[in-house]
């Protein structure tokens, strides 16, 4: 539970520091131009919005081209939260995961990961498959599920950072972390298996 546990948080802190991801986006849907600003004071603007969403010592928000609403505010101030979560999860996650790797490897059994890796990479492979047949859908079910409220639902006007951070961007992530956990536990079927079949059991 704790490998699982460390695994995909672990891939979802990499995907939320990860600023080549919007870097991409804003070249391939020539966002710039759009929003009037190179891509590099944007990306001055998306770096003070990481700031505040994954250090909690900084309190305020306060983009230098992007305003944000009260709405706006509280759904970053919720981000936020989210974001604490997972790297507390991972802290504490990741010390026990490696204990029991560690463990595994110095009793010589790494295969009994072979099937729990297995079971594990099912869930990210049926995701990324939704994800490509209506990422629309699975949007507004993570949104629903993470947040009872609807100040994630951007007016431009009022919270123009909506296009920058735009619906392609966070397929980007999604396809991205969703691809990393899948990474992650082939790898440790992969290791597992070939340790089976070294030992012969």
């Amino acid at each position: 539970m704790f490998l699982f546990v460390a695994v995909v948080t672990f891939a979802i802190a990499v995907t939320i520091l990860l600023t080549p991801l919007l870097e991409i986006n804003l070249s391939l849907n020539n966002i710039p131009e759009q929003v009037g600003l190179s891509i590099d004071r944007i990306m001055e603007n998306y770096y003070v919005l990481l700031e505040y969403l994954h250090f909690p010592w900084v309190t305020e928000l306060a983009m230098p081209d992007f305003p944000t609403s009260p709405s706006g505010a509280f759904h970053f101030y919720e981000v936020k939260q989210l974001f604490l979560l997972n790297y507390g999860l991972l802290f504490v996650s990741l010390p026990f995961a490696i204990y029991y790797l560690v463990k595994l490897k110095q009793t010589n059994q790494v295969y009994e990961l072979e099937k729990p890796a297995l079971v594990a990479a099912i869930l990210p492979l049926g995701l990324l498959v939704f994800l490509a047949i209506n990422f629309d859908r699975l949007f507004l079910t993570f949104h629903e599920i993470l947040f009872d409220n609807d100040a994630w639902l951007f007016n431009p006007q009022t919270d123009p950072i909506i296009n920058v951070l735009t619906q392609d961007f966070f397929m980007l992530c999604f396809a991205f972390a969703i691809v990393l956990i899948e990474a992650l536990f082939i790898t440790g079927y992969v290791l597992a298996r070939r340790d089976r079949l070294r030992q012969g059991v």
